[in-house]
């Protein structure tokens, strides 16, 4: 922001009353400098716009100046969008996220990135799709999300390693996508696959000369060795990376390599050479505005004062470090701050303020370190590590087929090898597309049953037939009353058909329209009820279509029916753990044991199809979750043992 302007909004803060011309001279001199600033840069952006640039390196060597003044950006963005140059909106949403993410602003930095994505998609730009896709790996990283961040960076990494004659800049994005893979290997503590990865990116960065990617990569090649135990080889690569920082003039590099040499420092019991460090680092972090560096810096000064003995100072530090973490939500630096307020209060003497602190600890590091994000994590690991085994396979054959080549030899074994790989990929090509179909076909049936026991003949047929009466009654108001929501009920059932999951809210809603239809059968004796615990959203919970209908025709016809008196039916929807919610069906009907006795052979066979189906339906539809789902039918009694009605417990997976 420009300071006339910055001035100005400063004043109109200040002004009460009495100071009009003092406002009118500030807002004269900021409209002149903005007009200074808007025609020349208008000049350029209105030229990149006509010239419609589709790399990177282009309009980054164009707009390298005012790529960190987000007023220039977002008017380039919004000129972009209105030309439809795609490429140039791209460009402007991904510098706006890095200037989000820079200061610790993710949610803003992911929503900028994700449309910048979109708009690279639409443009079919390969370039800045990689681009975005690195992005949002590393905003996702610096905010814990392993699994939403490597599968961000593989993508990346898969697009740009597909690139014919790469540029320099998708070179460098092959950098980025690797540093970032290695980063997400240090979160899971295999440090010596991290260091090979940051090793490959130092080695690309060298051919390019990029003394930035050279900084980074030492960095964190020292984090790696410093966890490991290898201080001294850690001190060296974080110094190594000091020097390129200097170098570049990147204050925000040298402040996260002065961090780590005063953290060093601190494990080599020199707690007042790391202070030398961290004293000046505090005001500088919060300057650059990177809190997520000021938390960690201001931690760490508090865990010198602990070594110093002086207790308060060390307090104040690492609590303000805390609530910065706290306040930009980053549980690494919260689980690192509690761990050092434990430490504090051990030194203190305070054991139970200690204790305290480590349960704070370990739930986040239960957080961080659950047990189905490593699962996933290190299958992802496993598949990569084999993908890139395969490819150095692959690269070896082709240099043994060349010197086989030029020897002139064993043309007959090659050619032989040649033609087994391609029958046995011919083969597991063709078992695949096999399997894929019989599950396609398989998921397809499903789908034809569900919506053959949705829409029995016996159930359309009751459902006129009552419809019928009320108009031979001449009850015209319940006819018409009754066909509204009948006719609302087929068409809901045949929208849910045709697709795999809907919102819970709408699913309610049908089985709602559902009982009213059948309560006419019933002379509305059902008394039915919905009831949804507080604090779960049923808009975002997803179900599969026509999911609970056979357990209520199930109440309906088999406990219900049958029974003489008070007739109730409820669905309670409440919360079970953090993966699942638990939605029960509820009847007061005979019980499961007089229906048997009360079941035609026909009905059963019906009905034990119903569930049979839905079950397998849960079962392709939690394959989309971490989580699996779990139906359980009990029988209630009362306090003699005498049977009072049926529960449907379904448990449905919600990550």
């Amino acid at each position: 922001m420009p300071i006339v302007k910055f001035l100005l909004i400063e004043n109109l803060h200040r002004v009460r009353t009495g100071s009009l011309l003092t406002l009118l001279l500030f807002s004269f001199l900021s409209t002149l400098q903005a007009q200074k600033i808007s025609e020349e840069f208008v000049d350029k952006a209105e030229t990149l716009v006509q010239l419609r640039s589709k790399t990177y390196e282009s309009l980054d060597g164009e707009l390298s100046s005012e790529k960190r003044d987000t007023t220039l950006l977002r008017y380039f963005a919004d000129l972009s969008e209105k030309n439809e140059y795609l490429e140039g909106k791209s460009y402007a949403l991904n510098m706006l996220g890095m200037k989000y993410r820079n200061i610790s602003q993710y949610d803003k930095a992911v929503k900028l990135h994700e449309q910048a994505l979109k708009v690279s998609e639409e443009a079919g730009n390969t370039d800045f799709r990689i681009l975005s896709l690195n992005m949002l790996g590393v905003v996702y990283r610096r905010t814990d999300a392993i699994k939403t961040a490597l599968d961000f960076h593989q993508k990346a990494l898969e697009l740009a390693e597909q690139v014919e004659d790469p540029s320099h800049h998708i070179k460098r994005s092959i950098n980025v996508s690797l540093n970032g893979i290695g980063n997400l290997y240090q979160t899971l503590e295999q440090y010596d696959l991290a260091i090979l990865q940051f090793r490959r990116a130092l080695k690309l960065e060298e051919e390019l000369g990029n003394k930035l990617g050279l900084a980074i990569n030492h960095q964190n090649i020292g984090h790696c060795l410093e966890e490991k135990g290898d201080l001294e080889a850690a001190l060296e690569n974080y110094r190594k990376s000091l020097a390129y920082n200097e170098e570049i003039g990147s204050d925000i590099g040298r402040v996260i390599c002065k961090n780590s040499l005063a953290q060093i420092y601190l494990k080599q019991d020199m707690p007042y050479l790391a202070l030398v460090l961290l004293e000046p680092l505090m005001d500088e972090s919060k300057k650059i505005g990177d809190l997520s560096m000021a938390s960690v810096i201001y931690i760490n000064s508090g865990w010198a004062h602990t070594k110093l003995g002086e207790y308060q100072e060390a307090e104040d530090h690492i609590m303000e470090g805390l609530q910065m973490a706290q306040n930009r939500n980053i549980p690494s630096t919260i689980l690192y701050g509690y761990e050092k307020m434990s430490d504090l209060e051990n030194a203190k003497g305070d054991f139970k303020s200690a204790y305290e602190f480590y349960k704070k600890a370990d739930e986040y590091d239960k957080q961080i370190s659950s047990a189905t994000n490593l699962r996933y994590m290190n299958d992802v690991i496993i598949k990569y590590e084999n993908d890139k085994k395969n490819n150095q396979i692959a690269v070896l054959a082709k240099e043994n087929e060349i010197v086989r080549l030029r020897l002139k030899k064993n043309q007959t074994t090659l050619l032989v090898s040649a033609l087994i790989v391609g029958l046995i990929s011919s083969i597991l090509y063709i078992l695949y597309r096999q399997y894929q179909s019989k599950n396609e076909k398989r998921v397809l049936t499903l789908e034809q049953q569900m919506l053959r026991s949705q829409m029995n003949p016996h159930f359309l047929f009751n459902s006129l037939n009552s419809i019928k009466l009320y108009i031979i009654n001449n009850e015209q108001k319940n006819a018409v009353h009754y066909l509204n929501k009948f006719s609302k009920l087929v068409r809901k059932i045949l929208e849910a058909s045709s697709l795999k999951e809907i919102p819970l809210a709408e699913e309610l809603g049908t089985m709602e329209l559902y009982m009213n239809i059948e309560n006419i059968r019933f002379s509305n004796e059902i008394d039915f009820k919905i009831e949804v615990e507080e604090g779960i959203n049923i808009d975002n919970i997803k179900i599969p279509s026509l999911t609970l209908q056979p357990f209520l025709e199930n109440s309906l016809w088999h406990g219900l029916s049958p029974k003489e008196g008070e007739k109730k039916i409820q669905i309670n929807v409440k919360h079970k753990d953090r993966g699942h919610v638990t939605i029960e069906i509820v009847d007061n009907g005979v019980g499961r044991t007089m229906a048997e006795l009360n079941k035609e052979n026909r009905v059963l066979k019906k009905k034990s199809l119903g569930i049979r189906i839905t079950k397998e339906r849960l079962a392709n539809f939690a394959k989309d979750y971490q989580n699996k789902f779990d139906v359980d039918i009990l029988d209630l009694f009362d306090e003699n043992g005498d049977p009072i009605g049926t529960k449907v417990v379904l448990d449905i997976p919600t990550i």
